[in-house]
């Protein structure tokens, strides 16, 4: 029953930024990690920043410096804000939620682009 709702996708230029949200909801119990992964057209799904349960984050090397990730006092929200976007970073973003029994859930996807 767990769901998880993203938003804030969209088209920006180079050196923008943008702000993705991703909204929990359901039958939450002792989170793990949630994170946000990216996919772009011909390559594989890759890891683009987690934080764990007790609040420690890590990045992918591509964004450190650039991106942030952060969640309400609630869990119900997580976000990725996004600055010095580079054509690079477009891609579809995907929110994801594990649980410590295992239990792995994802977003729907949204669309980033980045592009004069």
């Amino acid at each position: 029953q767990v769901q998880l709702v993203e938003s804030g996708g969209g088209l920006v230029q180079p050196g923008g930024s943008l702000t993705l949200s991703c909204v929990v909801s359901g039958n939450i119990f002792r989170i793990y990690t949630m994170g946000w992964y990216r996919q772009a057209p011909g390559k594989q799904r890759e890891l683009v920043a987690a934080i764990t349960n007790g609040g420690n984050t890590n990045y992918a090397d591509s964004v450190k410096g650039r991106f942030t990730i952060s969640r309400n006092s609630a869990k119900s929200t997580v976000y990725l804000q996004m600055n010095s976007l580079k054509p690079e970073d477009t891609a579809t973003y995907y929110c994801n939620l594990r649980l410590m029994a295992g239990n792995g859930y994802w977003g729907q996807g949204t669309q980033v682009t980045v592009s004069s």
